[in-house]
């Protein structure tokens, strides 16, 4: 059964920077779209940015875009974000999810109705 295990959260300073991980085992070579979605208490999950290794698509969410960016070492079966010029508004828990391709990487991404999920790790933004 496939694990997602995330980490690389933290504390960061408004314009700091993040590199959130994600760490699959007992991947399934089916699952080939990725995502990182984040949610804050009282508010609907937000799909930030996915990839779908067998198109090269990739997403990003309007409020990261230009300051986020995913990456794949499937060699390491490890899915990075990269978080750049870190707003207080990114404070979040943020969750890694696995899927097999069923749509678009943007309508997954939308949706996040994916299989796999990880525990997720809290991002605060904060001075």
């Amino acid at each position: 059964q496939l694990q997602l295990v995330e980490s690389g959260g933290g504390l960061a300073q408004p314009g700091g920077s993040l590199r959130l991980s994600c760490t699959a085992s007992g991947l399934n070579s089916d699952y080939d779209v990725v995502g990182w979605f984040r949610q804050v208490p009282g508010k609907q999950r937000e799909g930030v940015s996915c990839v779908i290794s067998s198109t090269d698509s990739w997403y990003y969410s309007d409020s990261v875009k230009g300051r986020f960016t995913i990456s794949r070492d499937n060699a390491k079966n490890t899915v990075y974000l990269q978080m750049n010029s870190l707003k207080p508004e990114d404070t979040a828990v943020y969750y890694c999810a696995a899927d097999q391709t069923w749509h678009t990487v943007e309508k997954m991404c939308e949706l996040g109705d994916f299989h796999e999920w990880g525990q997720g790790t809290q991002v605060t933004v904060s001075s």
